[in-house]
């Protein structure tokens, strides 16, 4: 099988030593590369409290990336709505469209990005019916179409332009809204595995068409780590692997440096937890990941390919990269 394309997802990571402002000046360099490597969109996600992930603010960081590349699609991999007023998501990334024309993609989940403690200290509300989230979408879409006479609030900028919307999501949830909606679907399968294939399968048998879209699309999420030797690329996936665990002990830090062997790091438990929720990595070798990469989409029958790779140091991440982009040019329909 193949893909239609391939995209890269920046969690923005704060190395361990360093500060937000290194993890942004790595994003912009980190982009510019994915737009001559031919990555069709790069993506940033909301997280909250999180000392390792610089992308709070993630409009803000959409802007900066845009603005540091010329031709990749910049976007919100995603923006959790129920933290925001529909409105001023749609003044945002309809001030996006209007800087970086033809762009900008939004993605839009539901879950809080953060701990319940940070949720509270967003004002977010804390009820979880899912009339809400429909709702708030509702409210967006209608922000973005054409005003009406009648319409007494309007997005400024934000009225009548084309700003493609996408549907998060790591359970059945998202796949069903995305289907309902006719909006492509991207399921975050580089961390929750468990419904990936129930979510792909609910989502493209009750697709309806819309004028957004006349067919289901579908993006997985993979961690990828590539290297010149499976086992540098196993030692890269390391940091990943303690960022993880230190979630699990809720402890979550800046991104740690890469070791040797996890053995020492983690406790039984804690590696079945982390090697389940990071089951869709691919770490190797550039023949290794490539077959690996063949599996993936076999399995899922994705469209697009999202690839994200927390790694420490930032040469051996581009270097990664790189090599994701010589792997997926390949496999392009």
């Amino acid at each position: 099988m193949t893909i239609k394309n391939y995209s890269l997802l920046d969690l923005a990571p704060v190395n361990e030593g360093s500060e937000p402002a290194d993890a942004f000046r790595n994003a912009a360099d980190l982009a510019r590369h994915a737009e001559d490597w031919g990555f069709t969109r790069y993506w940033l996600a909301e997280h909250h409290n999180m000392p390792g992930i610089a992308s709070a603010a993630t409009s803000v960081v959409v802007g900066h990336v845009a603005g540091s590349t010329k031709t990749i699609r910049v976007g919100a991999g995603g923006i959790m709505l129920p933290n925001h007023s529909p409105l001023i998501i749609a003044e945002q990334f309809g001030t996006l469209e209007s800087l970086y024309p033809g762009r900008i993609d939004l993605g839009l989940g539901r879950a809080p990005g953060s701990d319940m403690v940070t949720a509270r200290a967003l004002r977010r509300n804390l009820e979880s019916n899912p009339d809400n989230f429909f709702q708030d979408l509702g409210e967006l879409q209608a922000f973005f179409s054409p005003p009406e006479e009648s319409q007494r609030v309007q997005a400024v900028p934000g009225s009548g332009l084309e700003i493609p919307i996408w549907i998060l999501g790591s359970s059945m949830f998202g796949s069903q809204v995305a289907a309902a909606l006719g909006l492509p679907f991207a399921f975050a399968s580089h961390f929750a595995p468990d419904s990936m294939l129930g979510a792909i399968k609910t989502y493209r048998s009750h697709f309806k068409p819309s004028r957004n879209l006349a067919e289901p699309h579908v993006m997985g999420g993979v961690n990828f780590f590539a290297a010149e030797t499976d086992l540098e690329a196993q030692r890269l996936f390391t940091s990943l692997q303690k960022q993880f665990t230190n979630l699990f002990r809720g402890s979550p830090g800046k991104l740690q440096p890469p070791v040797d062997s996890m053995e020492a790091y983690w406790n039984p438990s804690e590696r079945v937890g982390v090697e389940r929720a990071l089951l869709h990595s691919v770490v190797g070798s550039p023949s290794t990941v490539s077959e690996k990469l063949e599996e993936f989409i076999e399995l899922t029958g994705a469209d697009e390919l999202m690839l994200t790779g927390q790694i420490y140091e930032h040469n051996a991440r581009l270097a990664s990269f790189e090599i994701a982009s010589q792997v997926c040019s390949k496999q392009i329909q």
